[in-house]
């Protein structure tokens, strides 16, 4: 008999807050701590909440890109992936509310691979349907482009 697997499950997590500006967040066997910089009376230990969204687009096309590579059995080489993040700050500083704080991002996800320009293009166009992250910062506006370069 073949296990079914859910296809909604639901994440909790309890964190605690022991400043103003650090969260401790348990994930699994991890301490995820979310931090503010010295210079806005933080402790610098870990990236701030926003920088965490950003870092989580780069990681979720990392992952979901393999995947998606492997099944379309696209060998990818070697990547890195560049971020140009446009963010509207006026919202965190309170000046007034922001509708979308990320108003453009654009990954450059570099792929030194004996693979064709055409195979990382359908790579890319398979990795927009399934990234969750990318599908919320879409969501909220983000004018998102990820862009999978070919390098040699």
């Amino acid at each position: 008999m073949a296990v079914k697997l859910k296809t909604v499950v639901t994440y909790r997590a309890q964190a605690t807050c022991p400043t103003h500006a650090r969260t401790e967040i348990p994930v699994r066997d991890l301490n995820v701590v979310i931090d503010e910089p010295a210079e806005r009376g933080g402790t610098n230990m870990g990236p701030t909440p926003t920088e965490a969204a950003m870092t989580a687009l780069i990681a979720c096309t990392n992952v979901i890109g393999h995947k998606n590579a492997h099944r379309l059995g696209v060998d990818l080489g070697t990547i890195t992936i560049d971020a140009n993040c446009q963010f509207d700050r006026r919202g965190v500083l309170m000046e007034e509310e922001i509708d979308v704080p990320f108003p453009a991002i654009t990954l450059t996800v570099n792929c030194d691979t004996s693979a064709s320009q055409d195979a990382l293009d359908l790579v890319g166009t398979e990795t927009a349907k399934y990234c969750a992250i990318a599908k919320l910062f879409q969501a909220a506006g983000t004018d998102l482009t990820v862009n999978w370069v070919k390098v040699t």
